[in-house]
């Protein structure tokens, strides 16, 4: 997944290839094989290719080793992958044990509203690993009309639907190319559920 989203990057900033391989000093031969998902960047590399398409290195490390199926390249989720953004801690809780059997977890995020529940409730921690790409019914972390949210990502035939799992939150319908951004996969909690 790294090379498509390494791909993705340098067309939105219409940077072609010849101009990375000169920015980065990597030889063009190894950017293309990159970009095809043929050879995987060293994270020297990664950081070679941040630096020059000027943005964060951590969220394309996070997006390492991850593969797309046929059915996420399908819905063009690479779209929907962040890399720009990296995530703004409000209050520093504490830190929390790791779970030996969610050793992928990045982060574990407080839930601080009832739109998951009863599989998440409010109060409790999620563990949550950036830029995975998502399944369909798998709970993730949007970023949606400039607001976070929990949701469940929903794949339909025609469209994609961010479903709360509690019914007193709507359904937010949405075409496949459209407005959203996916933060980060919920691979568990505190509580002992497992995704």
């Amino acid at each position: 997944m790294i090379g498509e989203l390494i791909s993705r990057i340098r067309n939105e900033k219409n940077v072609t290839k010849t101009e990375l391989a000169r920015r980065t000093n990597i030889n063009i031969g190894h950017l293309v094989h990159i970009e095809k998902e043929e050879r995987n960047p060293s994270s020297r590399a990664i950081k070679t290719i941040c630096r020059a398409l000027e943005v964060p290195y951590q969220p394309l490390m996070y997006s390492d080793e991850k593969i797309l199926s046929d059915e996420q390249k399908e819905i063009n989720m690479i779209d929907h992958i962040s890399y720009e953004k990296i995530l703004a801690v409000g209050s520093l809780d504490s830190f929390i044990k790791c779970p030996l059997d969610i050793p992928s977890a990045n982060m574990a995020v407080k839930i601080n509203d009832k739109s998951m529940e009863p599989r998440l409730e409010e109060g409790t921690y999620a563990f949550i690993e950036f830029n995975t790409p998502l399944e369909n019914k798998d709970i993730g972390i949007f970023e949606y009309d400039n607001k976070i949210i929990i949701r469940r990502y929903v794949i339909r035939r025609d469209s994609l639907v961010l479903r709360a799992d509690n019914k007193d939150f709507s359904d937010i319908l949405l075409p496949f190319d459209g407005e959203y951004t996916i933060i980060a996969k919920v691979v568990g909690t505190n509580t002992g559920l497992i995704f």
